[in-house]
């Protein structure tokens, strides 16, 4: 039977971001086989080195549509008057951060880091908001200090050109890097919180809400695919230059979201810590749930 949606007239256009790390490999894998055109949907896939500051630059301007994103980015920004949603939790479980130093540093702990300088990739990035996650973890008393850095590739280079005592990143996606000695890593802190999150602009999901439901139906689908099979690890290892047993280690540990849950449940701990860092007003925390969600 021809598929309605077979003609390019008919199909509806979304343009994604996401971070071109592993945990976005059932979304290449779904647009490379074609899944989302089957049903409709012409979807153009944007990596953002740039991370979640980035993608939230990019839901600002309209140059994407959607972004698979940090929870607590997109929290904060939607909570700052950002134009977009929440539609569904993409990766339940928490993220790993690494914490890395300079190579040649005297840094052996965590809490010879109060006072000094965060490399991070944007302003309300994951890199940033972890950081006062560290801190409040930490005990910290003295302000964090930022350098804005652009992307993994700035927060190596400022490690190694001494611009930057510290640098927060997902720890497999530094493993290689961590293995050159271009950085080391002393200490990991997990997020309190889901990984990633589906976000659209509230224009898109005003005008397209059935593509925004069959987009997310398609790639839950494809990540319980990866998941399950054999040959997984693998090709990412292949794909994302991560040491095999790694990457073995990291699914274990990691759990994509298939069905649509209770977001209000998974986000009230978010808001919470980021009124309780300072990093929203209780203003803007006022009525979270309507402000986040459909």
């Amino acid at each position: 039977m021809k598929n309605k949606y077979s003609s390019p007239m008919d199909r509806v256009g979304l343009k994604v971001g996401g971070v071109p790390e592993h945990f976005n490999f059932p979304w290449r894998l779904a647009i490379e086989e074609g899944l989302f055109r089957e049903q409709g949907v012409s979807l153009h896939w944007s990596d953002m080195s740039g991370g979640t500051g980035q993608m939230i630059k990019g839901l600002q301007t309209g140059s994407i549509d959607v972004a698979v994103v940090l929870t607590e980015g997109i929290t904060r920004a939607v909570l700052q008057g950002l134009e977009a949603k929440i539609l569904r939790v993409f990766v339940a479980s928490p993220l790993c951060w690494g914490i890395h130093v300079p190579y040649h540093s005297g840094f052996t702990a965590v809490n010879q880091l109060e006072g000094k300088t965060f490399a991070i990739s944007r302003e309300a990035s994951g890199s940033h908001l972890m950081s006062y996650v560290l801190g409040h973890k930490a005990g910290w008393k003295q302000e964090l200090n930022f350098n804005v850095v652009g992307d993994i590739y700035g927060g190596l280079w400022a490690l190694e050109n001494n611009e930057a005592d510290a640098f927060l990143w997902e720890k497999y996606t530094t493993n290689p890097y961590v293995g050159q000695k271009k950085c080391r890593r002393i200490g990991d802190i997990v997020t309190p919180w889901s990984s990633f999150v589906i976000a659209a602009r509230n224009e898109v999901i005003q005008n397209h809400p059935k593509a925004l439901e069959k987009m997310c139906t398609i790639v839950a689908k494809k990540a319980a695919e990866v998941k399950k099979s054999s040959r997984t690890a693998e090709i990412i290892s292949w794909r994302y230059n991560i040491d095999l047993y790694q990457v073995k280690k990291w699914l274990s540990q990691t759990d994509w979201c298939n069905v649509p849950g209770n977001l209000n449940a998974r986000h009230e701990d978010v808001v919470s810590y980021l009124l309780n860092l300072g990093l929203i007003s209780s203003n803007e925390s006022n009525d979270w749930s309507k402000k986040l969600f459909l």
